[in-house]
């Protein structure tokens, strides 16, 4: 036997490598997000996105999952600001609506006293 094929602790890892639960539930809800929860599911993955970055930047090699928790914070942000947008304009779209009627019925008020 030679002193290469003997496993040392420094190239044997104490801990097994797992995946993070935080990272994993940040994708699944950012998914979710644009499929079943609309803004739940968005809030969620922004926020356990953030967590899992944390965590797994404090793990020091022991968890991985960092992609997943980049993808569902992408997911969340984008969702989140398309909902911003879409609420935005509906919100344009009414106010707009509402002064085009109470502009008509004020033209039709003063074709009215002016006409007797």
């Amino acid at each position: 036997m030679t002193q290469e094929s003997i496993p040392t602790s420094s190239n044997v890892s104490a801990l097994p490598v797992q995946t993070s639960s935080l990272a994993i539930v940040s994708l699944v809800s950012g998914i979710a997000s644009w499929l079943v929860l609309p803004v739940l599911g968005a809030l969620v993955a922004v926020i356990t996105g953030h967590m899992a970055r944390k965590e797994i930047r404090a793990s020091e090699g022991r968890l991985t999952g960092m992609d997943m928790a980049n993808a569902g914070m992408i997911l969340g942000y984008v969702h989140l600001a398309l909902s911003i947008v879409g609420i935005c304009l509906v919100v344009l779209l009414f106010a707009g609506l509402l002064a085009f009627l109470f502009n008509s019925v004020q033209l039709g008020n003063t074709y009215i006293r002016i006409i007797p």
